[in-house]
């Protein structure tokens, strides 16, 4: 199990802390491998942005409008968190909903 999400990130630091054997990636410092971008895309669509971060309100128009693949990668703080791999499947954020999928109480 992979999570993806930022070392100061509260909720990042909740769902590490519910999944001890998980493997934490920072995506600041090391990224998320291409492939799981898309996959992770293609899953959650336009929800992968994180639309209410102050990086997000730094953009300028020109910027919001590039593709979302494009924005990750220059901007991997805009990932909404956690990014969460396991067995192939993706979950995104840590709701209710994750913590079901991954049989988290």
């Amino acid at each position: 199990m992979r999570l993806y999400g930022l070392k100061n990130c509260d909720t990042c630091r909740k769902a590490l802390k519910s999944l001890p054997n998980a493997e934490f990636v920072d995506v600041r410092a090391d990224g998320v491998p291409d492939s799981v971008m898309q996959q992770a895309l293609d899953a959650f669509g336009g929800a992968l942005l994180n639309t209410r971060s102050t990086t997000w309100r730094g953009l300028d128009e020109a910027e919001r409008a590039r593709p979302s693949l494009d924005l990750l990668a220059d901007h991997p703080t805009l990932m909404k968190r956690p990014l969460i791999e396991h067995d192939g499947a993706l979950y995104l954020g840590w709701t209710a909903e994750t913590k079901a999928g991954l049989g988290v109480a």
